[in-house]
């Protein structure tokens, strides 16, 4: 009987985490010539969710937030997520940093 209960629980360690992640909404975001794509995400407040980041190039470019307190470097060619704890309501701008005149965005949160 207790090899039954260690292997369940052995299962429940490895499976919840994955079932936890991929229960998060997911939002994309391209980031393409120095621009992101769509420049305006709109999620819902009070909810965990994840962006999925993919840069399409050319070269590297960083996904940041001073109010968000997020950043990531991600490389041509990378596909990264980003997990963001629930927010509240408002506006959220963020910026690629390779191209500060073009790569900006907005995460709408209502």
């Amino acid at each position: 009987m207790n090899k039954i209960i260690n292997l369940a629980l052995l299962v429940a360690f490895f499976i919840a985490p994955h079932v936890t992640a991929a229960a998060l909404p997911a939002y994309k975001l391209t980031i393409k010539n120095g621009y992101f794509e769509p420049d305006v995400i709109t999620v819902p407040a009070k909810t965990r969710f994840k962006l999925v980041i993919t840069n399409l190039g050319p070269g590297p470019e960083e996904f940041e937030s001073k109010r968000l307190r997020k950043e990531s470097v991600i490389a041509e060619g990378v596909t990264r997520s980003v997990v963001f704890a629930p927010l509240k309501a408002g506006e959220y701008r963020f910026f690629g940093e390779f191209h500060l005149a073009t790569a900006k965005g907005v995460l709408l949160v209502k």
